[in-house]
């Protein structure tokens, strides 16, 4: 009888104890199916899990083989799930640079002890950045509740892809980013037809160079996720697609409030190539 896998649990990108995002951990994956990580994925019930298939070390860079999934299904990526992945990595195997081959290319991160801890720093896939059709756009509105006039004129909404598919609006009035509400099923309805498999992000913009966020993302009992890095990702490149990136180049993202999970991410945004964010993890005990 085949031994069940150890599941570690961290929570990343925590502003607050009890915030960030929680993330499952399989380290020692190479011998699970598809449908194994599925199952173990879905009985962890949190946003993602990450599974570590393997290792190869090439000219003494550290390389694993990572695959996420949902308690529904695969995620292309998932930016918190890396960082708690690359945290635990770092506390059994020392600070210092590694790769992880994902299904959408290779993510390279840093790890970095401080007095706050271990630090990781990922950056992205090469971004893309794309319109928004006014049609889809229209039906995304009205399955948030929202109007075409509660959107910042002076942020017009995109798609945006670091590693996931994320449409991204932004919102002008606080109160309606805090208060609109939405049925989950049309809202993962129109996320499947459309190919979106992170969230849906929206954001509202607060002084300087902060950005509130909610991020959908309606899957199984879970409909706003906490800490998302691959939209913090993917905002980055969207801020730089429309031209927004404070001069020192750096966002601060504030997530995961309407969940009771602050949530804090760091967005360094290049003038070209992937967008890298940082963020922590501690464990999840009990």
């Amino acid at each position: 009888m085949s031994v069940a896998p150890e599941i570690l649990r961290y929570a990343a990108f925590a502003a607050a104890p009890e915030g960030g995002n929680p993330a499952g951990i399989v380290l020692d994956a190479g011998a699970l199916t598809d449908a194994d990580m599925q199952r173990i994925a879905a009985e962890v019930g949190y946003p993602e899990t990450a599974f570590l298939l393997g290792r190869s070390d090439e000219a003494g860079e550290r390389r694993y083989r990572i695959r996420y999934w949902s308690p529904a299904a695969e995620v292309p990526f998932c930016g918190h799930a890396t960082v708690a992945t690359a945290v635990l990595l770092a506390e059994r195997e020392g600070d210092g640079d590694m790769t992880f081959e994902t299904p959408v290319g290779d993510v390279a991160l840093t790890a970095s002890t401080g007095a706050g801890g271990i630090e990781i720093a990922f950056t992205s896939v090469e971004p893309v950045v794309r319109e928004l059709d006014p049609g889809v756009l229209a039906r995304l509105l009205e399955v948030l509740s929202l109007r075409a006039e509660d959107l910042d004129p002076a942020h017009p909404a995109r798609e945006s892809f670091a590693g996931n598919w994320h449409p991204v609006l932004v919102l002008r009035d606080p109160e309606i980013f805090h208060q609109f509400r939405f049925a989950p099923e049309p809202v993962a309805a129109l996320m499947s037809e459309r190919g979106w498999t992170g969230t849906i992000t929206v954001l509202h913009p607060v002084a300087g160079a902060e950005l509130l966020a909610r991020n959908l993302f309606p899957v199984g009992r879970i409909t706003e996720d906490p800490a998302t890095g691959s939209a913090a990702a993917a905002t980055g490149a969207y801020l730089r697609a429309i031209g927004r990136v404070p001069e020192d180049r750096v966002v601060r993202i504030h997530q995961g409030a309407h969940v009771g999970r602050p949530s804090l991410l760091t967005v360094t945004i290049p003038e070209v190539g992937g967008i890298v964010v940082t963020g922590g993890a501690t464990p999840i005990r009990g």
